[in-house]
């Protein structure tokens, strides 16, 4: 099974985004799904015949790790088709944070004298 079919069921791709935070065991895989136990097997099966992730042998638990170099195939694909994005330099997003505080700053003094006006 290729890369690309094995991504084209969204929910491999939601078990490939759970290992992506972690190991994982088959059982706790399957608890996070309304599927089958089975179906859940399966999937990781095909992801494993895909080379997304590997397992081993935990006792009587198969331990399930993502094989994110799998992915390099994908990520060099879609950087040559699609447009280029803009990633906000960290300068940016402080200038836009330190934004919201001022605004945040002018609006809460004037809420405070309205709280002590009604209150005295």
């Amino acid at each position: 099974m290729s890369v690309w079919e094995a991504l084209g069921d969204p929910v491999r791709r939601e078990i490939l985004g759970l290992l992506r935070e972690g190991d994982a065991a088959a059982g706790a895989i399957a608890d996070r799904f309304a599927i089958s136990r089975p179906a859940i097997s399966r999937h990781l099966r095909v992801l494993r015949e895909a080379g997304l992730v590997r397992s081993e042998a935990d006792g009587h638990e198969r331990i399930y790790r993502l094989q994110p170099d799998r992915l390099i195939e994908v990520d060099e694909w879609i950087r040559r088709v699609a447009p280029p994005r803009r990633i906000p330099a960290p300068a940016d997003r402080l200038d836009a944070f330190e934004t919201e505080l001022r605004r945040g700053r002018r609006t809460k003094p004037k809420e405070n004298r309205d709280d002590h006006r009604s209150a005295g």
